[in-house]
């Protein structure tokens, strides 16, 4: 990622919430503690995830100075929250402002959470990556352990109840929306998490089970329960998940398209499905 990227989107950030706070001036003490007083997005972010993250049991300085040493060590996860912010405001229709991305979307968030949770496991600090962790499941109800590998650029859509298991791969630029399940199928051990490659959509209560692989550019629709490999650029939807067609576009995860659509190949004419992703 260019650096220039970083720099103009924490610019723009920072004059959304300068015309807000002319706009609206009751949220102007809100929104000059958590942008306005800070000079760069890794501070603003590491504050306001501290204080989110936060109790009286575990203070928000402590937790603040946790953060900025996780970005000042590891540059490139600013980068990575950059793009997962510029991920959500173009994928996401309601996602307007990157200012309100960064201040009110839990999914956002709880990713930036989840990424500290595992350096923090990578490092051999297993007991505080655990700590962000259940944090992370009582203030967001998202619940990523900290052993999982996920990519840069990635949505995570409203995110209520979404549960991604220690062995799972996400790869880049992948959308996955609320109640989505990447886990096990029961008290096997091992490599037993789902692993899903680039420009992956996932509908809302799909549940992905089991070492399977969700290939490049495939589709899930909604409430599917997955329990075998999707090949690249396939749609699958129902219980037990089918292959309905080919996807329309190369990268169904920045599309956003909502619609599963059997297409000629699959012999059903290009109908379009009523069932939702």
């Amino acid at each position: 990622m260019h650096e220039d990227l970083k720099v103009n989107i924490w610019k723009a950030i920072v004059a959304e919430a300068a015309n807000e706070c002319g706009r609206d001036p009751e949220i102007s003490i809100f929104l000059e503690q958590h942008i306005l007083r800070f000079d760069d997005f890794a501070s603003s972010l590491a504050m306001l995830l501290s204080v989110k993250l936060g109790s009286k049991h575990f203070p928000p300085l402590v937790l603040q100075g946790l953060f900025e040493d996780f970005y000042r060590q590891s540059p490139e996860q600013v980068e990575f929250a950059v793009l997962d912010l510029v991920a959500t405001q173009q994928r996401d229709p309601a996602a307007v402002h990157y200012f309100e991305i960064m201040l009110f979307l839990k999914g956002y968030q709880a990713l930036q959470a989840y990424r500290l949770a595992h350096w923090l496991w990578r490092n051999d600090r297993k007991t505080m990556a655990y700590f962000i962790q259940n944090r992370m499941t009582e203030v967001f109800a998202v619940d990523i352990h900290p052993a999982a590998v996920i990519g840069k650029g990635i949505l995570l859509d409203h995110a209520t109840s979404l549960v991604i298991g220690e062995t799972a791969v996400v790869d880049d630029n992948v959308s996955l929306l609320h109640e989505v399940t990447l886990g096990g199928t029961g008290k096997e051990t091992g490599d037993r998490h789902p692993k899903v490659h680039k420009s992956v959509l996932i509908g809302a209560g799909a549940k992905i089970l089991g070492n399977v692989v969700i290939g490049e550019g495939a589709k899930v629709g909604a409430g599917s329960v997955v329990l075998d490999d999707v090949p690249p650029h396939y749609t699958v939807a129902g219980v037990p998940a089918q292959i309905v067609g080919r996807t329309e576009v190369a990268e169904p995860s920045l599309e956003m398209n909502q619609k599963l659509v059997r297409n000629e190949k699959d012999g059903s004419a290009g109908v379009e499905a009523d069932v939702q992703v």
